[in-house]
């Protein structure tokens, strides 16, 4: 033990055994240790609990308030502890508001990126937006060629119908002399008449001049004139045709009040041929609006590019991309018949009255005349002959179209006009307002999670969609790519490909300025997404689509991009859905972390992550009350000699995993997918041998979960189960007719409050509380099942209502839960708990380890039968009463397969797991297998997507897909045995393979893998802060190097710097750094500082300052207020106060 380390003496979180260790600093330590053993218990609700205590009391009492503070841990001591940051094992988010690119927090700095610099375009002339002052427009002018004759003109009609003999009049009286209608320079004075039911452009000419030097004067009073006349736009017009000299000039006006130029008379000006054109327009606008269609338009904001903003989501899915709606297949029922004769959805022709009659005749005629179809053809006509833009026109409508409809009756002819909103809008209407409930339900039947029309799954409305960034990186401007995108379109983007895109921005000076720190910012996100090998993912791929790899890797990205050095990270099983091949890159990733500066705690169960650790620490020996003690510690080498640790036991080769001799023989058929394409699916058939344990492999993304959870389990749930769901794009699934039933065993959680547990779960406390109802004092009392359940009033207590336990708010501090007064925390009545069975009320039964409840009901076959199931998948050191919310996701899985162990078998049953080995020890694993093959010994089928090779190895059949993730994948690389799966060159999984299966040349397994080389951060290991390019205030570019752990002090005038530097750089960016690592949610109340102007600093740690502030002078202030005792002051009161 040295000074530098991390000290732990007498940790007792939950069953830990008064811990006492040493930790090394700035290493991988790895702690390993059966399933229940006090591995979470030590490094998060101990270390981490504490570590972020710490830090984040140094923070206001009010942004405490809201940063959902854990609680002291039972510890006596921890000495050496920096602040910590935990990326915890959970499931994959099923937000479908979450995508990577807000995960990783890239798509918040996007937002920034495109509000700041974004270039706007109106999404009604597709022409740019800027708002521009009136200097600006003049300096664009000026800008032009000297001798380029242009005119200034003001903008009066834009496609408006009309005469407009007053607006000619009333620029005659003004002393205007021409304008520009429909697109030719006419006199005023000889103005044509226009049709009145044509529409019309009409811009009047201020001026026509000619670039060169001393001009600036003319062009300014010009562009005054013009954003006057024109309501804050004009237009810079450029000749085609020459024009004499005298043609350009100033014009004044004359004693008469006519024009004349400076050079010619008033009748050469009125002789002058109307030869005027306009060729090459530039508009220009002093607001935020379209000069050519007059459209005006919000700045742009952050909040615009948000979906989750009301200013920036699509109105109709509200910002999902997705709504309910009729998908074509549903609304199109029979596309052979016409749609008189019944081809759409609820439309039955002879049904409808006079009045839908004529208002679907007259969408009918709209569309004939808009895709030139004969008269009255339409209705008639089967829907697969008609061309496509007639069915897209007759299902979504045609927009703001203005249709006229005609009514006929009594001999005379009514017209009335109207839009055509498509017969998809006409649905969903019907839906939304159906107010007979059956009707609601006969809709909703063929209705499905569509692509939202209105947006096209972006998810942004029209003006967010409009706004585009340019780059000039080779890759894109070719080949279809356009090289300006908007936001959805870059987020679109692979992650590799909007890494290319980033390169090379076009980007003025000053919006280099401006776009500098969110540009810094989302390249180094790509980048570490890239390091993570996840270069094929998109920035708008959904979370709930994500696989379990992808979005551990993912957090672990979004986690660690910020650069802090001397910080605890504390990972939970982070090798979580990872293939082998993919682990070195994530073992790469946490040696990085180490190698800066940090300390990185895993709690892992991964053999090569613990073979690359500087340090193991093993708990055990056993789960629960019989483990929470440190069997070993040290490097592997002392692991590999423990008698005592299991985990040593297993890496040393002194317990095994056996594989088997001899593997299944398909002995029936199988279920067999065609043509799947769903996602990365490259249209790929696959069969499934029933009677067998089936493992699919591949790398992460490949589209293992995308062929067994999206399209096999959705397809058996609903034509097998009756279930609902849709599954993903494929042709057909054969062989169903060969199962009677399917259950999909996932990792969600059994249950989200506390008042579910395992002995709810597997209904074994059904059978309990009929036990305890057969007592002589239940019986005499009249006692009935709902007595013994904390959740029915009657039986538990009322003062806690079941809970055992009461709630305090502490304000800023954790809150606290108080064990019930009332009950003593056993959460049923008096009354309920003198109800004995060997002498054992219902609280001690929840209280009891499933162990010693076997041994308590040992007498009764049914319950008996039920707490075996839990012990036979390694759960025995359970409480039978343990809250749902505080089980991992491997608990939960296990649970789920208890109650399917308590099932009779069918012998026809598909079982389908999603990595069923997370969180699991080597012990753990072989009684997981024991389990699966004996699911699969009764005639059943197991189906388990895995990456763990014991898993893998001992399989009967094996499905790799691959090779690669995201559209590198998606095909089915070899079926077959593990061995033949070995035999494969192409297959990563069989490389994998090659080394643990006998039979193969395997490499020769060292003690540890051989370490790679550190490229550590100099600074830190230096122990200094090397501060570069300090600019912040009145420093001049401050370059300096600051020694840690040292007592330094900065010094000089008043007003030098040394704030500067101390408080508004150092501070202020260590602070940053560290609460970036919090939740979105948090930062907004922390009064997070700006970033500094600092170049880098290099080697710097989580910051807390304690300035020197004057005193308020407000009356309210006390000494109490200002040092915050006070604060804790009210909250004693309030909670202990009589």
């Amino acid at each position: 033990m040295t000074t530098r380390d991390i000290v732990i003496r007498g940790a007792r979180e939950h069953n830990l055994q008064s811990v006492s260790l040493s930790l090394p600093r700035n290493k991988l330590i790895v702690m390993s240790g059966v399933s229940g053993s006090g591995k979470s218990s030590l490094a998060f609700d101990t270390l981490y609990a504490e570590g972020q205590r710490r830090y984040v009391e140094s923070l206001s009492t009010y942004a405490r308030q809201f940063l959902g503070q854990m609680p002291k841990p039972d510890v006596d001591s921890i000495t050496g502890l920096a602040p910590s940051i935990s990326i915890q094992q959970k499931s994959t988010s099923r937000n479908p508001r979450s995508t990577v690119g807000t995960i990783t927090e890239i798509y918040d700095f996007l937002r920034v990126l495109y509000a700041r610099v974004g270039q706007g375009y109106c999404y009604v002339s597709g022409l740019p937006i800027r708002a521009q002052s009136a200097d600006q427009i003049i300096d664009s002018l000026l800008s032009q060629p000297a001798g380029t004759r242009f005119q200034i003109l003001a903008p009066l009609v834009a496609n408006q119908k009309g005469e407009f003999r007053d607006l000619f009049e009333d620029l005659m009286k003004k002393g205007y002399l021409r304008a520009r209608v429909d697109g030719e320079t006419i006199n005023l004075a000889e103005a044509p008449a226009l049709r009145k039911h044509h529409k019309h452009t009409i811009d009047v000419v201020i001026d026509r001049l000619t670039a060169g030097p001393g001009q600036r004067t003319r062009i300014a009073e010009a562009v005054e004139q013009a954003l006057k006349l024109g309501d804050g736009r004009l237009i810079c017009s450029a000749d085609s045709v020459s024009t004499r000299a005298s043609d350009s000039g100033p014009e004044r006006r004359t004693a008469a009040g006519r024009r004349q130029t400076a050079d010619s008379s008033a009748d050469m000006v009125a002789e002058t041929p109307v030869e005027y054109r306009r060729t090459v327009d530039r508009l220009y606008s002093s607001q935020y609006s379209c000069p050519e269609s007059g459209m005006s338009y919000e700045p742009p904001s952050p909040q615009l590019f948000s979906f989750n903003s009301p200013l920036g989501m699509c109105t109709e899915c509200g910002g999902l991309g997705m709504r309910h709606g009729f998908p074509l297949h549903r609304m199109v029922p029979d596309p052979a018949r016409s749609i008189q004769k019944g081809a759409l959805l609820l439309l039955d022709w002879s049904k409808l009255g006079r009045w839908p009659k004529h208002i679907l005749a007259g969408a009918a005629a709209a569309i004939e005349e808009d895709c030139g179809l004969p008269a009255d053809s339409l209705l008639k006509m089967k829907w697969q002959d008609m061309p496509q833009q007639a069915r897209d026109l007759w299902l979504y409508g045609t927009g703001t179209r203005h249709i006229t409809f005609s009514w006929r009756s009594r001999g005379g002819v009514w017209k009335h006009g109207g839009t055509w909103e498509g017969w998809s809008n006409r649905l969903l209407e019907s839906w939304r307002t159906a107010a007979n409930p059956m009707r609601r339900r006969q809709l909703e039947k063929h209705m499905e999670v569509v692509t939202c029309s209105a947006c096209q799954g972006e998810r942004l409305n029209r003006q967010a969609r409009s706004v585009r960034i340019r780059t000039s990186h080779p890759a894109f401007g070719k080949n279809n790519r356009p090289a300006e995108l908007s936001l959805p379109q870059l987020c679109a983007l692979s992650v590799q490909e909007a890494a290319l895109f980033f390169e090379k921005l076009v980007l003025d000076p000053v919006q280099q300025i401006i776009a500098e720190e969110a540009l810094k910012e989302i390249r180094g996100r790509l980048g570490f997404l890239l390091q993570c090998g996840l270069d094929y993912l998109t920035l708008d791929r959904s979370a709930p689509t994500l696989s379990g790899g992808e979005s551990q890797r993912i957090r672990l990205a979004g986690q660690i991009g910020c650069g802090l050095v001397g910080v605890v990270y504390i990972l939970d099983e982070p090798s979580i859905g990872l293939h082998p091949r993919d682990n070195t890159m994530l073992l790469s990733s946490l040696e990085r972390l180490r190698d800066q500066g940090n300390t990185v705690i895993v709690v892992e169960h991964d053999e090569e992550t613990m073979r690359a650790a500087d340090h193991i620490v093993d708990f055990g020996p056993g789960p629960g009350v019989l483990g929470g003690e440190v069997v070993a510690a040290g490097k592997l080498d002392d692991i590999l000699k423990s008698e005592r640790s299991v985990t040593g036991q297993f890496l040393s080769g002194r317990q095994v995993i056996a594989t088997p001799k001899v593997r299944r023989a398909p002995e029936r058929g199988s279920i067999t997918v065609h043509g799947a394409r769903h996602n990365n699916l490259q249209n790929v058939t696959v069969s499934f041998p029933l009677g067998r344990l089936i493992c699919v492999t591949g790398v992460s993304g490949s589209g293992k979960s995308s062929l067994v959870n999206d399209i096999l389990w959705q397809v058996v749930n609903r034509e097998v189960n009756g279930g609902v769901g849709e599954p993903g794009l494929h042709d057909r699934v054969e062989g169903l007719d060969q199962i009677d039933k399917a259950i999909d065993i996932d990792q969600s959680p059994i249950g989200r409050t506390p008042r579910s547990n395992p002995a709810t779960y597997v209904k074994v406390f059904d059978e309990i509380r009929k036990l305890y109802t057969q007592l002589p004092q239940s019986k005499l009392r009249g006692y009935k099942e709902g007595r013994f359940s904390f959740n029915v009033a009657g039986g538990r207590c009322e003062a806690c209502e079941g809970h055992g336990a009461t709630k305090l708010e502490m304000d800023f501090l954790a809150d606290i839960w108080v064990p019930c007064t009332v009950c003593e925390g056993r959460r049923f009545s008096r009354e309920t708990l003198e109800v004995r069975f060997r002498d054992k009320s219902i609280a001690d039964v929840l209280n009891m380890e499933i162990r010693e409840a076997i041994e308590l009901f040992d007498a009764f076959p049914k319950i008996r039968q039920l707490l075996h199931t839990l012990r036979d998948v390694g759960l025995d050191y359970m409480q039978l009463g343990q809250a749902s919310p505080t089980l991992s996701g491997g608990e939960a899985q296990r649970i789920k397969l208890a109650r399917e162990l308590g099932r009779r078998s069918t012998g026809r049953t598909l079982y389908l797991l999603d990595e069923p080995t997370t969180g699991l020890h080597f012990a753990d694993v072989r009684k997981l297998l024991e389990v699966l093959q004996g699911f699969v010994d009764a005639g059943n089928t197991v189906i388990v997507i895995e990456h763990n090779l014991d898993v893998i190895r001992t399989a009967d059949w094996l499905i790799d897909i691959g090779p690669e993730g995201g559209s590198g994948g998606g095909r089915v690389i070899i079926e077959g045995t593990p061995e033949q799966v070995a035999a494969c060159d192409q297959s990563y999984t069989g490389a994998a393979l090659r080394d643990v299966l006998p039979g193969f040349h395997r490499k020769k397994r060292s003690t540890s893998l051989p370490k790679r080389q550190k490229k550590a951060d100099p600074f830190a290991a230096e122990r200094s802060i090397r501060i570069v390019g300090a600019g912040q205030h009145n420093l001049q570019q401050v370059s300096l190097e600051v020694p840690r752990e040292q007592l330094s002090v900065f010094c000089g005038p008043s007003g030098s710097g040394k704030t500067s530097l101390a408080m508004d750089t150092l501070y202020a960016e260590g602070q940053r750094r560290y609460v970036e690592s919090l939740s979105a949610y948090a930062r907004q109340f922390l009064g997070q500082m700006p970033k500094p102007k600092v170049e880098s600093i290099q080697g710097l740690s989580p910051a807390i300052a304690i300035e020197q502030k004057t005193v308020g002078a407000t009356p309210r202030s006390t000494v109490g207020t200002v040092t915050e005792i006070y604060d804790y002051l009210r909250v004693l009161y309030a909670r202990l106060g009589t």
